[in-house]
């Protein structure tokens, strides 16, 4: 094929020569009138004549022996009787006939090549070969097969979901030794699902699934099965299939299958497309007619709602796996995993650094991790501090740092006053999240940022909390009105969140006596996720009049609570957009002080920087020894201060 491809550009390239060379004039070429006169004036000795396309071609030799040629747009009669009264010899030849096989490379030369060049790139892009494949290999499975020695990741290196990799473990020791539960009537699972939200491990476990497992470990995405061919992704299911089936006992790892397993008949165009005929043979294969045994289908995916139901029920994916956030012990557990691979300092405190990210998945905390040792490596560190995990989730949390934006005093002030607001409001409402750090440097998008901790890990919000999340975030807006005499644009996200918190309580959450317990919400899927086309609403509009009442009604009296906060407090308001000013940021110990009436604390001095000589970093236990603030930081993560001939012995070490 290649050869036949080259063979046609060649001659291709040949022709266009060829063409060329006949468009340039030759340089002994002459007016046909010259040369009428120079066979008038005898000095021709012979003429050569053959019709060419577009006229005759003369080619005529002098005496003394010199060619020139000539163009006539057509056989001149008169020229023969010139030629013979002037006794010049001539001679008309016959015009040339090209050869059969040169018609048909010009004729099909062209196709050919247009068609080789096709076959030749779609090879290309879906890979060589036949057989199963088909032409192309258009419904060749692209399912990659590992074995042990290309997946080093085990159980070990699994952390902070212990339920999951248990129902997992059991699918391993099932391969392994299935006459252990064969002989007490158990039947090998057919599939396993992995759920749960982005970055909380779902792909880690089918790896160490893989590592684990002494079976064949076949791996795919989704999306690999979609292709712009009708018929390409079932054949590439059945090829999947069957080359599991041959190596059985196996694990076919399908990572995002909601790219291919949505539910059928959703969406404007519904029928039976390419991806739903993919879906079918899926089905058909995990539990159809002819089953395959040994074949368990181990499956990850973010969007178990949009799935259709044939591929839930049992039978297929026999169990569901939850991989969910990890709590405090689980985020304990995955930063010792991840810490083994970065040099960490004394002071590290793997259970403090867990308590202080909440909500964190096991992707954020890797991330952490790597922030930190990127900040150790700008300030020249030989290992990572404290100092550096907690610039890093302040990154991850509040968003990078803007030094470099120059802020007029007037907006610096407002912003003050704005994140001062929220602060004071945040520390005197009940069942509010202690505020961990608040500054007016401007991060990310925004201005200024308040951090607030929660102290434990939370799986539901009752009323109470909701409504002083309420006020909270009204605080800002009120500061820049009571203080500032002014509205900014600045309060116009925390009023989105606001507004949505109250909507919420009144239709989903039944907080509001006059709505009731039912759910007013409307339907809210989207046409092309799995759902129907129409959104039904089953509300009056007596009703959605006394709905927006009542949402207006909580965000009124919650602003109203929050301006008698702040209009109360207005000395330490004072106080703290002061400090602001002067220091940008404030933690929890400083707000501390302002809120009990004593003057803030200055910053605590950054931890030195390791010596650029010596290249070694006193740890916390040393500095503790001199300074007080980083003292009462050891004294907090239970350390003992170092004498100095302790220090200067393991200096000299």
């Amino acid at each position: 094929m290649r050869l036949a491809i080259w063979t046609l550009i060649v001659f291709m390239i040949f022709s266009l020569l060829k063409q060329i060379n006949q468009s340039v004039t030759p340089s002994n070429e002459i007016a046909y009138s010259d040369f009428l006169n120079e066979v008038q004036s005898k000095n021709i000795k012979s003429v050569e004549m053959r019709e060419v396309q577009g006229g005759t071609e003369i080619k005529a030799l002098t005496i003394d022996d010199k060619s020139i040629v000539t163009m006539a747009t057509h056989l001149d009669r008169g020229l023969i009787g010139d030629l013979r009264n002037n006794d010049v010899k001539f001679d008309v030849k016959v015009p040339e006939e090209p050869s059969m096989l040169m018609t048909i490379f010009v004729t099909f030369g062209p196709i050919l090549l247009l068609v080789g060049v096709w076959i030749f790139f779609m090879r290309k892009q879906m890979g060589a070969g036949g057989g199963a494949g088909g032409l192309g290999g258009f419904g060749k499975s692209k399912a990659r097969m590992l074995d042990k020695s290309m997946n080093a990741i085990t159980f070990a290196d699994v952390a902070g979901c212990d339920e999951a990799k248990e129902e997992v473990a059991e699918l391993v020791e099932f391969l392994r030794n299935p006459a252990q539960f064969q002989k007490l009537g158990g039947r090998i699972p057919r599939g396993c699902l992995l759920v749960g939200p982005p970055g909380t491990g779902k792909t880690l476990i089918a790896k160490a699934i893989a590592g684990e497992a002494k079976v064949p470990f076949f791996t795919i995405s989704g999306s690999d099965f979609v292709e712009m061919y009708v018929g390409v992704g079932a054949a590439r299911v059945r090829d999947m299939f069957s080359e599991a089936k041959k190596r059985a006992p196996c694990i076919l790892f399908i990572d995002e299958i909601d790219a291919v397993g949505r539910q059928r008949g959703a969406g404007l165009g519904g029928g039976n497309d390419e991806r739903e005929q993919t879906l079918n043979q899926m089905l058909v294969e995990m539990d159809g007619f002819d089953t395959n045994i040994g074949v368990i289908v181990v499956a990850a995916t973010n969007r178990p709602d949009i799935l259709d139901p044939a591929l839930l029920r049992p039978g297929r994916f026999d169990r569901q796996v939850f991989v969910t956030l990890p709590d405090v012990r689980g985020r304990e557990q995955i930063l010792h995993v991840h810490m083994r691979k970065v040099p960490i300092g004394k002071d590290i405190r793997a259970d403090i650094l867990a308590r202080g990210t909440p909500g964190f998945s096991g992707a954020d905390l890797a991330n952490l991790v790597n922030e930190a040792a990127l900040f150790a490596a700008r300030r020249k560190a030989n290992h990572v501090g404290m100092i550096d995990f907690e610039k890093a989730k302040e990154k991850i949390m509040m968003g990078p740092e803007r030094k470099s934006m120059i802020m007029p005093e007037s907006e610096r002030r407002n912003t003050a006053y704005h994140e001062s607001g929220h602060v004071l409001v945040a520390r005197l409402m009940p069942k509010t999240d202690p505020v961990h750090k608040v500054t007016i440097i401007p991060r990310g998008r925004a201005l200024g940022v308040t951090m607030q901790l929660p102290e434990a890990d939370r799986y539901s919000s009752d009323k109470v909390r909701m409504l002083s999340m309420l006020a909270m975030l009204f605080g800002g807006r009120i500061a820049e009105e009571v203080f500032m005499d002014e509205m900014t644009t600045g309060a116009s996200n925390d009023f989105e969140r606001a507004t949505q918190i109250a909507r919420e309580m009144v239709t989903r959450y039944g907080m509001s006596e006059k709505i009731g317990v039912m759910v007013y919400a409307e339907n809210e899927g989207e046409v092309f996720l799995g759902r129907s086309v129409t959104q039904t609403k089953n509300v009056s509009e007596e009703t959605l009049r006394i709905i927006e009442a009542e949402v207006k009604r909580i965000i009124d009296e919650q602003y109203a609570v929050a301006r008698a906060l702040i209009v109360s407090n207005q000395d330490k308001m004072h106080v703290m957009a002061k400090a602001l000013l002067e220091w940008e940021t404030l933690d929890a110990d400083q707000i501390d002080d302002i809120m009990n009436d004593r003057p803030p604390r200055k910053p605590a001095p950054a931890i030195p920087v390791d010596d650029p000589v010596t290249t070694w970093v006193p740890p916390l236990e040393h500095v503790a020894g001199i300074d007080p603030d980083a003292a009462k930081l050891a004294a907090q993560l239970g350390m003992t201060p170092l004498s100095q001939e302790e220090i200067d012995k393991e200096k000299k070490d």
